[in-house]
């Protein structure tokens, strides 16, 4: 069940679903949204064993920064026993993750109950 929507910055949200902690990346993900948004990544993946889930579908933009973000996100939850999933629809942001092989340790999947439905980094 999703329940409602916090914004934490204009380009962060999160809210929960099926037990995960959904953070929903919005609009331009570059250099001073990441500044913006790293500090509450860093709260959710910095707790054991998090279930966490990175959701890009309403993003319009993703640079090397927000690629950065992810990096980091999935080398926090995994140092500490979680699990992340990533949710991804756009082919820009898609070809993103693709060329730099993060879609080979963080498969992309079209939406939550896909993401959820596979175990955490299976390709």
């Amino acid at each position: 069940m999703r329940h409602e929507l916090v914004s934490l910055t204009r380009q962060l949200g999160v809210y929960a679903y099926r037990g995960h902690t959904v953070l929903e990346f919005r609009g331009e993900i570059d250099l001073v949204a990441a500044e913006e948004i790293g500090p509450f990544l860093d709260r959710v993946t910095g707790r054991a064993g998090v279930r966490a889930v990175l959701d890009l579908r309403p993003v319009e933009f993703f640079d090397c920064s927000g690629l950065r973000l992810l990096y980091r996100a999935r080398s926090r939850v995994l140092e500490r026993g979680g699990q992340l999933h990533l949710v991804c629809t756009h082919p820009l942001t898609l070809r993103v993750i693709r060329v730099t092989g993060l879609a080979r340790l963080l498969p992309p999947q079209p939406g939550l109950d896909a993401a959820l439905d596979r175990p955490a980094g299976s390709p």
